[in-house]
């Protein structure tokens, strides 16, 4: 098979991964309906971005049994989001890089998964690329988005002057009146 015969909507792991093929492309930012939930809705209306990315397949191979399965995904966009120390727009810049395991089922992920540190999943003969990406991409969103240096933050006009407190006494000052000096 070629790269040409893979639909990356509905991939054939395994026989991508035994072809060595590789694939590319585009796709819209504002096609990842979970990825647009963390940009602010003022960005979302012309939104033109793009997410480029690049997917290879290879086996291999293991002494005395049959060979691993592993795809090496790339991916690179830019998000708008938020600061959330000025709350001005922040133009963040994401990169991913992951190459990912895939077995047969999911009793042998859970049991890679928990004895080694490679990234582990279950191989499909549908398996969603676009999906994959977008978990990845969201996983890579930074907790706080902020800018190296933020600019001050808009004056909010002028401000009337702060109010006076008012002088209230003291919540213990009438024990004190009761307190006086005992004369035997």
């Amino acid at each position: 098979m070629k790269a040409g015969d893979f639909n990356p909507l509905k991939l054939d792991v395994v026989a991508f991964a035994r072809a060595g093929a590789a694939l590319s492309g585009t796709w819209p930012l504002a096609g990842f309906a979970r990825l647009m939930e963390s940009v602010p809705e003022e960005a979302r209306a012309d939104l033109t971005g793009e997410v480029s990315w690049s997917l290879t397949g290879v086996l291999r191979p293991v002494v005395g049994g049959e060979p691993e399965v592993w795809l090496h995904l790339r991916a690179a966009t830019v998000v708008p989001l938020a600061c959330q120390r000025c709350l001005h727009p922040l133009m963040q810049p994401l990169a991913i890089e992951r190459q990912t395991r895939f077995v047969a089922d999911e009793s042998t992920a859970a049991e890679l998964d928990a004895v080694l540190e490679d990234d582990v999943l279950v191989a499909s003969r549908t398996f969603d690329l676009r999906w994959w990406l977008e978990d990845e991409l969201i996983l890579e969103l930074p907790l706080m988005p902020l800018h190296e240096a933020c600019e001050p933050p808009a004056p909010l006009g002028e401000s009337a002057p702060a109010p006076q407190e008012e002088q209230r006494p003291h919540p213990f000052a009438a024990l004190a009146a009761l307190k006086t000096p005992r004369q035997d």
